[in-house]
């Protein structure tokens, strides 16, 4: 059975019944009609795959100038469409005419069944052929700003970030929808990305959404599609996002910016798995993966009556919360030499490492635009320095935005901050090294040589 709709018009109804009962055994959906004048409407209704046309309709017409007027409606709706003809007069000039219009074949009545299942066959596999191209072409134009985007595999050995990596293992290899949840700037869509790597969609597409920067009157055919004179400008029909990740995975950043009738419309969809474009009547199935994220409070907000109950159970099968960097500890160094690494490469520059008093002024600063503002901070230190080291004052961090321990001792040096902090982690987890370590981000081996350091 080959998954295909064909749309047979004839105005004899022995030939579609012929048809039907002949079509029916080798194609998923035969849809038969007596007049072309209702093609619109099953076209529109319709994912008609091929269309099988008789070239007069007329008593006593054999010309088939009819044949060719419809013809040419079918493909000005969409070029793509298989088209073949067929006609009980048998004439060479006139089958020569309508494969130069766009048919890709002539069938003569009454016909063969082999030849008619044959030509029909052929008709499906370019049909799908066209199919992928099309689909491929709408993709790479609307992920064209995304071809170079590179991401980051997830850098960091402190705990928070080992249980997220053990979760993600564990979740990945399903098609459970996941909801990452974070303040801006720790690394959503980076998380989510490693998810689709991990799962068995890996080598299918990843879409990205920025539900926080589409306008709510777009929100419907950025997602969802829209059909040819939908709207003034809908010049051509054109697959939503969803469609466009099918087989693959749909991220959607910011889902706590959506209004209530927009949670309703994208509730409808993940619980049908079908879209309906812009101006179509008919539901299409979708096949994609779904991850969410936001920095908002979904919770309170359900609390408020401001995101829907319903739609956070859809979407929250399972929950990742990424912590804050200023909660990393030492990945902060990891992710800084990893930067600074990136930075050297794309500004042909040649500095090796951050110096002492840097590290130490990193390991304390607050980080309210987490790892995003490391990345910020971090480029603008490799355009500014002259020298091989990064030093503090290269880096221009707000002494607005240190810790308690750093505005509360403003007078110490940078060596006397790194003790004071050590010492509030022993005296915090009560001489526990392990537990201390772990707090600061550090390994036992590491808060052990600090120990010794400051005499501790």
């Amino acid at each position: 059975m080959i998954e295909a709709t064909v749309l047979v018009i004839d105005d004899d109804d022995d030939i579609l019944l012929s048809a039907r009962l002949f079509l029916k055994q080798h194609f998923s959906q035969v849809i038969t009609c007596k007049s072309p004048k209702e093609l619109n409407t099953l076209l529109s209704r319709n994912e008609v795959d091929i269309v099988l046309l008789d070239m007069n309709y007329q008593k006593g017409a054999s010309g088939g100038r009819e044949g060719l007027y419809w013809l040419d409606h079918i493909l000005s709706i969409d070029k793509d469409y298989v088209v073949i003809l067929m006609t009980a007069y048998g004439n060479v000039e006139l089958a020569v005419q309508a494969i130069k219009k766009g048919a890709i074949d002539f069938i003569l009545k009454p016909w063969e069944n082999e030849k008619l299942f044959a030509t029909l066959s052929s008709a499906s596999r370019l049909r799908q052929s066209n199919k992928k191209v099309k689909k491929l072409e709408k993709i790479h134009s609307s992920l064209q700003k995304d071809i170079n985007r590179q991401f980051e595999n997830i850098l960091g050995s402190s705990e928070p970030i080992q249980q997220l990596q053990n979760t993600l293992v564990k979740v990945a290899p399903t098609d459970a929808n996941v909801l990452i949840l974070g303040e801006n700037g720790t690394g959503k869509q980076v998380f989510a990305y490693e998810v689709h790597k991990l799962s068995q969609r890996r080598n299918q597409i990843f879409m990205h959404v920025d539900l926080g920067s589409l306008n709510e009157n777009l929100f419907e055919s950025e997602l969802f599609g829209y059909a040819k004179g939908a709207f003034t400008d809908a010049k051509d029909d054109k697959p939503g996002r969803f469609e466009m990740a099918e087989g693959g995975t749909i991220f959607l950043d910011e889902i706590g910016n959506l209004s209530l009738p927009l949670q309703a419309k994208l509730l409808s969809v993940i619980q049908n798995r079908t879209v309906n474009r812009l101006g179509e009547s008919k539901d299409r199935k979708i096949n994609v993966r779904l991850i969410t994220a936001t920095n908002m409070p979904l919770n309170e907000m359900v609390a408020k009556g401001t995101f829907r109950q319903d739609l956070l159970f859809r979407i929250n099968t399972v929950e990742l919360f990424l912590p804050a960097l200023a909660e990393r500890g030492q990945d902060i160094l990891l992710l800084a030499d990893h930067f600074l690494y990136a930075f050297n490469t794309k500004y042909h520059k040649s500095i090796t490492t951050f110096d002492d008093k840097a590290q130490t002024m990193m390991l304390h600063y607050h980080w309210p635009g987490n790892v995003r503002e490391l990345q910020h901070v971090v480029e603008r230190a490799v355009i500014m320095s002259d020298g091989h080291q990064i030093g503090p004052n290269d880096l221009q961090l707000s002494q607005q935005k240190f810790g308690s321990t750093l505005t509360a001792q403003t007078n110490l040096g940078l060596e006397e901050m790194e003790k004071a902090m050590v010492q509030k982690a022993i005296d915090k987890h009560k001489g526990n090294i392990s537990r201390a370590a772990a707090d600061l981000g550090l390994t036992r081996a590491a808060l052990y040589r600090r120990i010794e350091k400051f005499n501790l």
